[in-house]
């Protein structure tokens, strides 16, 4: 038995869970989120939790067992609490500023670089060289947050560049010079 997909999800106060066959709706305090989820999963609602069963212990239903559960406990806690995902810009001169709801960045190119938030996405500015990337989808956040990383990753020499919150960059050694 997968060791995540027992567990139930626990419903905060504030949140509605809502099963369509296997469409699923959660809203709360921040937002609604709607996924479609695989049609042989067993999903069930009950007074304050939900609870996420597999039809067997074959091999697609064993992987897919633990993986809808996250998904639904990720639904959940998006509406909830939402998620971020704090980026910072170090090198000299790499700074960010916001305008409106556009975020440009200076990233050491000929040219500024603009980024404007998709649908769900909110940027935030609180200092010049870092950028905070907040909605209630999980994986939305996670993917425009590697988006604007791919723009300038760290580079191993000096490490300038993009990177998340807390990210460690294996430095590499220069040249040596021979004389």
């Amino acid at each position: 038995m997968s060791r995540i997909g027992k567990k139930p999800i626990a419903v905060p106060q504030g949140v509605e869970v809502k099963l369509d066959g296997n469409l699923i709706t959660v809203n709360g305090p921040k937002g609604q989120l709607q996924r479609e989820l695989h049609p042989e999963m067993i999903v069930r609602v009950e007074s304050d939790q939900v609870v996420v069963e597999r039809p067997s212990d074959s091999k697609t239903h064993r992987s897919l067992h633990g993986t809808t559960r996250s998904v639904v406990f990720n639904m959940v806690e998006g509406v909830s609490n939402g998620y971020q995902k704090t980026l910072e810009l170090v090198g000299v001169g790499y700074r960010a500023a916001k305008s409106g709801d556009k975020v440009t960045m200076s990233l050491g190119f000929s040219h500024p670089v603009e980024i404007i938030p998709t649908e769900g996405i909110e940027l935030e500015v609180p200092a010049n060289n870092r950028l905070i990337v907040k909605g209630i989808d999980k994986e939305k956040v996670g993917t425009f947050a590697a988006k604007i990383r791919d723009i300038r990753k760290p580079e191993p020499y000096k490490g300038k560049g993009v990177r998340y919150e807390k990210e460690k960059v294996r430095q590499k050694v220069g040249k040596t010079g021979k004389k």
